[in-house]
């Protein structure tokens, strides 16, 4: 199970995995024509923010095993010190840092002993990483993602359930204007998926590059 899987990286993981064989099941809001013409199971109109509407799609799952939850879902709004919005800030922390917790706790009587879950954190969530500053809502909302992701793997590693807190590295999606010094949503996901294959009780809870790198809190 993927979400935010409309563009960018979240449609290239549903792209690879189904190319690997997997069934998928892509998450999202409104599904682009581009997720459709995939062929995989689309739960769509899910606000990931909405008890109500985590509910719902439990209700249309019926109990289904899930074997890798991806919670890739996300937003990025630039906050700077001169333009400190602060509803930017408390509405990064609730769709970036809060939905992945609240969904995946909602997901765990999916979960059975030996799945996966996959936190879509930031470089920028990097404290000792960070040597630009700016990017308040988004910084903090990652830190607080990767400490969720690590308290998860504490918390589920009794259920031989294993949690992995992944940066994507810098792609050209519409998240980062498409930057040209980015890597491609076909490399980045590659590399992901690599790190999923690699994931086990006893890394649980490591922050990775895609590319394989640990990173710094």
């Amino acid at each position: 199970m993927v979400t935010g899987t409309n563009r960018g990286i979240g449609l290239e993981y549903c792209r690879q995995l189904k190319e690997q064989g997997n069934e998928v099941i892509a998450v999202c809001r409104s599904p682009s024509d581009e997720l459709k013409s995939l062929g995989i199971r689309i739960e769509s109109d899910i606000d990931l923010t909405s008890q109500a509407a985590i509910q719902d799609l439990l209700r249309r799952l019926d109990g289904k095993q899930i074997d890798v939850l991806i919670n890739n879902a996300g937003i990025v709004e630039r906050v700077s010190l001169d333009n400190l919005d602060l509803d930017s800030i408390r509405r990064q922390f609730e769709v970036n840092a809060i939905a992945p917790l609240r969904f995946t706790k909602a997901l765990l009587p999916n979960l059975d002993k030996g799945s996966k879950v996959v936190l879509m954190t930031s470089r920028m969530g990097s404290i000792d990483d960070n040597t630009s500053g700016a990017s308040y809502g988004y910084r903090m909302s990652k830190v607080a993602l990767s400490m969720a992701g690590k308290s998860l793997s504490i918390d589920l590693k009794p259920r031989e359930i294993a949690v992995a807190i992944l940066h994507p590295g810098l792609v050209q999606t519409r998240m980062t204007n498409f930057n040209q010094a980015g890597i491609t949503t076909e490399t980045s996901v590659k590399g992901l998926l690599a790190r999923i294959e690699e994931l086990n009780l006893k890394n649980t809870g490591t922050f990775w590059h895609q590319n394989g790198e640990v990173l710094p809190w």
